[in-house]
């Protein structure tokens, strides 16, 4: 794995520049592709919470401290909590360059650059065209904490003393680890944390990558030789991927598999990771055709 060979043979994979998965997906705007470069990610914080209590029969719960019901606050308070908008210079950038491309974005997305905190009215205007697409924005703009497994009761007529669930939080450049840990914890104080415990799973800070370099050039010099007149705008990935790594090495690392857009924007994003995920034989040619030609152009000029 990526991580491993970065902690333990850093000398065996260091480099400049590294091309990665996670952008290159493109963006259809009034009749042309808006290509994209994921040149930021978020951070990953995986941590479980355990709910404690005290047992009891199920026929009198009234004597009892029921931990899944101490539970279910914690993942309606961590679940619907909405942190406040912050737009990193990536996500600026991307979004510049679609209200630039598209006339309907453009209002909303006005709003939102002159008054970040109407920005989810904005992006609920955005919601009504387009879903997929609202949502992805929506999540490059804060943080975000969503409640994945639950465990919690033994036998059907006792009161669980135990529940435990964890939690995936993304959290923004900018912002760490700690902070984010804090945080949660602040909005657990009034369900009692006396009676919570914590435990970290996994942490991966954000990492960003700069713009303005000679591959990123390249790329953008290549893609317009494969498609004449296309755009190319820089993006900040919700999820996370090998750069984390190898960002931490010193690397400028951009995630780029070049894809035209031959499904509507929100079928595609919806079927990442999901069971029928795919990409079309021509899609599968002109990314190959466009990674190799980027690859020869940038190993001649350097």
């Amino acid at each position: 794995r990526a991580g491993w060979l970065v902690r333990n043979h850093p000398e065996k994979v260091r480099a400049s520049y590294v091309i990665n998965e996670g952008g290159g997906q493109a963006i259809p705007m009034n009749g042309k592709n808006v290509f994209t470069i994921q040149t930021a990610e978020k951070g990953i914080l995986w941590f479980k919470v355990k709910a404690k209590g005290t047992p009891g029969h199920g026929s009198v719960p009234s004597a009892a401290d029921n931990a899944i019901m101490r539970m279910s606050k914690v993942i309606e308070t961590l679940g619907s909590y909405c942190a406040e908008i912050s737009m990193v210079p990536t996500v600026k950038q991307f979004l510049t360059v679609l209200a630039r491309e598209n006339n309907w974005l453009r209002a909303a997305l006005h709003l939102l650059f002159q008054n970040p905190a109407l920005g989810d009215a904005a992006l609920d205007q955005i919601a009504l065209r387009d879903r997929g697409m609202a949502e992805e924005i929506r999540s490059m703009l804060r943080m975000t904490i969503a409640p994945t497994i639950v465990h919690g009761g033994v036998k059907e007529n006792i009161i669980p003393s135990e529940c435990e669930a964890v939690f995936d939080c993304r959290i923004l450049p900018g912002q760490s680890i700690e902070d984010a840990m804090n945080r949660v914890k602040e909005l657990l104080i009034d369900v009692g944390l006396e009676k919570l415990e914590f435990d970290v799973i996994q942490a991966n800070e954000p990492s960003e990558s700069p713009m303005d370099t000679p591959l990123y050039k390249v790329i953008v010099d290549v893609l317009n030789e494969f498609e004449p007149g296309c755009v190319v705008a820089p993006l900040l990935l919700t999820g996370g991927t090998d750069s984390r790594y190898f960002r931490r090495l010193g690397a400028i690392c951009y995630g780029f598999h070049p894809l035209r857009s031959d499904l509507p924007y929100g079928e595609i994003i919806k079927m990442i990771h999901g069971v029928d995920e795919r990409i079309s034989v021509k899609n599968l040619v002109f990314g190959t055709s466009v990674l190799y030609s980027v690859v020869e152009r940038f190993l001649a000029e350097a």
